[in-house]
Formats: C-alpha cells, structure tokens, sequence
C-alpha cells in the first residue's frame, strides 16, 4: 500500500480567520473527540510493547523515548514525570529529543534530518539489548528517529512506533507499530494538535501500564511519589492515614520519616510483626 500522510491533508474546516472564537473552539473540540478512538485501535500493539517492557525492565533494561519537535518533546515530558510520581530513578525511563535539551524550548535547524544522531544519542547512554527504544512522529518519516530505530532494532533492543499516519517508514523500521490515525489537523499540518494529543495518550498507557507492572502503585494510589510539596505531603499522609488507620499527625511523622507512603506503611507493619 502507497504511503499517505493523511496528518498532512488539507483541514476539514477552511476559512478559519473568519470564523468566530466560539465557531474555533467547537470545531477544535469536535476534532479532539476522534483522537480516544483512534488511539483504541492500537491497544493491541500498546499491550505488546508494555509485556515486553516490563519483561526486559525486570532484567534491568530501560525504556527510551524519540522524537522531535512536539513529538520530542512530549516523549521527554512523559520520562520526566516518572521519578515524581512513581519514584522511580531517572535512569528508568529516558526521553531524547533530536537537538538536545535546547530544542525543547527552540527550534533547532536540520537536528531531525541526521539518520545517524539518533544512534549516537542512544550511544551516550550505552543501550543494549535489555533496552526499549519508542520513537515518535506524527508524519512517521522523521530520520533522526528512523535512524535510531533501525539502529536499536539491529542491536537487539525491543522497538516502538508511535504515529499518525498508517504504513509510515517509522511502523517499518520498528518491530511493534501503535498507528492511531486521527485524521487532517484543524490547522492543516499541525500536528502538535490531535496528532500531539495521542501521542500524549499512548505514552501515559505505556508509562502508567508499565510503571503499575512494576509495583509501582498499590491498590490505584501513588504509594512511590516522591514528597516535593505540602500537596503532595498531605496526599501522602492521608494514604498513610486510609492504609493504617492512624490519625492524621501520627501518619504526617512516619511518612516524613520514611519518605514515601510504601516504605512508612512497610516499616509500621514490620515494627508490629516484631512485637508478636
């Protein structure tokens, strides 16, 4: 089958500067509702990846998202909210973004263009092939990260590809495609739009599948959130409160002095084992 950017077709909608900010909002909205359907269809592909995730994590492997541009920078997003949320150390999950940490805030000229960065960006970090490398693009013909694919593939790393177009030269250079086709962008050719939405979507299933696979949450709370505000502090007492039925100060000083709701539920209920 002829590959077809359909994420590059013209809008649905035209004329849009004269239409009224009401008439824009609705017709956004009404193109962000195909985006839960579209990426329904990749659950299948979605729940290969995560098995295969967790399989190679548990032996140490972590997992690497690339991209660039929005599709970057929405990969880097998702790894940097890990250790907050799940504790886990950085290392775990990593996003790399074709330009460095500069493009994350600037364009950089041509950093998508370089078939071999991606490797060598991937190099730095002495991948192997324990690892996972996911690559993002929305036209699914980024080089950078088709590059890096073809590369991981080759080195026996487990691959992934996330895009908006079907048949794209990124499903190729990957072992598992997630192709969650949302259509013509409400601005043609935007697809920092629902094209960037899914993509949100699909690495939160990835992440939040795998991080809950790895005993990251306990019953649907965030036992292993790492304690950085007062917020967070109290969401973490009141875990601590619900799990042990302290009162609330007592459960503040053993969160505090643990440091995460798991390892002060943990150590109260050893402390009582120890009294038997």
């Amino acid at each position: 089958m002829a590959f077809v950017k359909i994420s590059e077709q013209d809008s649905l909608y035209n004329d849009l500067e004269k239409k009224s900010v009401l008439e824009i909002l609705t017709e956004i909205n009404q193109e962000d509702h195909k985006v839960a359907d579209a990426v329904k269809k990749t659950i299948p592909q979605v729940e290969k990846l995560v098995t295969g995730i967790v399989s190679r994590m548990k032996k140490g492997g972590r997992l690497f998202y690339m991209g660039a541009g929005t599709s970057g920078r929405l990969g880097v997003l998702d790894a940097s909210e890990i250790p907050p949320t799940f504790g886990m150390d950085p290392g775990w999950i990593i996003g790399i973004i074709a330009g460095g940490d500069t493009a994350l805030r600037n364009a950089v000229e041509n950093a998508e263009d370089d078939t071999e960065q991606g490797w060598k960006d991937l190099l730095e970090y002495n991948i192997n092939e324990k690892d996972t490398v996911v690559g993002i693009a929305a036209s699914g013909t980024t080089p950078y990260v088709i590059g890096a694919l073809k590369a991981a593939r080759a080195h026996g790393c487990l691959t992934g590809a996330i895009t908006s177009n079907p048949d794209a030269p990124i499903s190729e250079a990957a072992e598992i495609a997630m192709e969650m086709v949302v259509g013509p962008e409400y601005v043609t050719g935007s697809s920092r739009m629902k094209s960037g939405t899914g993509q949100k979507m699909i690495c939160n299933m990835i992440s939040t599948s795998v991080m809950i696979k790895m005993g990251r949450v306990k019953g649907n709370k965030m036992v292993n959130m790492q304690l950085t505000n007062k917020k967070l502090v109290d969401r973490g007492t009141r875990m601590v409160v619900d799990e042990l039925g302290l009162d609330y100060e007592s459960a503040k000083r053993l969160l505090l002095l643990h440091g995460s709701v798991k390892k002060a539920c943990d150590a109260y209920r050893a402390a009582d084992d120890d009294k038997l």
